[in-house]
């Protein structure tokens, strides 16, 4: 076997979803509008594109501000806890509310990425927006931020219940100046360690913003598997 081929394999993931094509709103906010003030197809000279939209759509991130009086704003978070290595768990489809212990947290993790079974519904990204989804608990977000997570990131619209009474979980979490990154599409990805970029637009004076998020990290079990099929072939 040469050096190359002893090399980790490494793949790299876009975990997020695609903006204004259907992605279902939180209730009560708009969809995005994407209209164009020039058009070459018109006979304009360029195209240029005007986007209305709030800041908590589809793949997102929640600054303090957005549930902590006085909280810091997008633009003001660090750009170290949204970048390095992350730690990606699974939880099992039985469980809708995450709880404290509900998963092994990794010796030093600090970002941590939550997989569940709202991942499923990515298979259809202009589903009716679903208020069942699994989120935390107020206990389970006291346990992150016991544990030392500074970011955590979730597989749908919240890390929160939909049906929660106060937002608890949010202000646990924002208040202790944890990042929560909303609206992740892991369905592709397998637990296990990755290198994580989350970079949202510098908004001064914003709660949200959209994201772009990146995995690198192993290939999948899968992806491995047909590798492995494949070279084995005469």
């Amino acid at each position: 076997m040469s050096e190359a081929e002893a090399r980790p394999v490494k793949t790299r993931y876009d975990v997020t979803l695609p903006f204004g094509i259907g992605v279902p709103a939180w209730p009560g906010e708009p969809m995005p509008v994407i209209t164009r003030l020039a058009d070459m197809d018109k006979g304009d000279d360029c195209t240029v594109t005007r986007l209305d939209f709030a800041v908590h759509y589809a793949t997102h991130l929640d600054a303090p501000l957005h549930f902590v009086k006085g909280g810091g704003d997008v633009a003001g978070l660090a750009l170290d806890v949204l970048m390095g290595p992350c730690q990606l768990v699974r939880i099992d489809n039985e469980i809708d509310a995450i709880g404290p212990e509900a998963f092994e947290i990794a010796p030093g993790c600090t970002r941590l990425l939550v997989k569940t079974r709202n991942s499923a519904l990515w298979d259809d990204p202009a589903h009716a927006f679903h208020r069942d989804f699994t989120a935390f608990t107020p206990e389970g977000a006291q346990w992150l931020v016991d544990r030392g997570i500074r970011l955590v990131g979730i597989d749908y619209l919240s890390v929160q219940r939909f049906y929660d009474s106060e937002p608890a979980t949010h202000r646990i979490l924002l208040g202790a100046g944890v990042i929560a990154v909303e609206g992740l599409d892991l369905r592709a990805v397998e637990p296990g360690e990755y290198h994580l970029t989350c970079l949202p637009l510098r908004l001064v004076g914003a709660d949200g913003s959209p994201c772009r998020v990146v995995l690198d990290g192993p290939a999948s079990t899968r992806q491995k598997d047909r590798r492995q099929d494949t070279s084995e072939q005469p």
